[in-house]
Formats: C-alpha cells, structure tokens, sequence
C-alpha cells in the first residue's frame, strides 16, 4: 500500500467514517474543511510517527507539512530523504 493509500484510507476510516474514496480528495484542507480539528493534527502526527517512523518535530506541526494527504506524502517524503 503506497503512503497516500495509508493515509487517505486512515483519514477516512477515522474522521470521515465511509470508505467511499469520492469523499476525500487529496489536495483537501482538513482544517478549512472541517475535516480534522486541532487534536485530530495530534492523532494524525502519531499516526505518522507510528506507521512511516518519521519523528514530526513540534516546528515541523504546520499546515503546509499536515494539513492534506498531499502535504502530508510530501512531508514524509523530505523527511525520509533527508533521514
């Protein structure tokens, strides 16, 4: 399962409860779309942390790294690169 698949199908089985992928686009704001509310950013960093072990540093808990499934892939991307 590719990064985007885990994190879209943890999304939407945890905040949006369906599975129907129609509900969630990539590129979605969490925030502006009430998606996500500031203690589900911390839920999601723990995920993160867990599932793909990159450390999110508290610098790091900011929209353009957490705020989508695309900002988030890319963000993990960096990270592992940089690793």
């Amino acid at each position: 399962m590719s990064t985007e698949s885990k994190i879209r199908s943890y999304i939407m089985e945890n905040y949006l409860f369906t599975d129907d992928e129609s509900q969630l686009s990539s590129s979605d704001s969490f925030l502006q779309k009430g998606i996500i509310d500031s203690t589900g950013i911390l839920e999601v960093i723990f995920f993160i942390q867990d599932e793909f072990a990159v450390e999110v540093a508290d610098s790091e808990m900011i929209p353009e790294n957490l705020d989508s499934v695309n900002n988030i892939v890319s963000f993990i991307e960096k990270k592992k690169s940089a690793a």
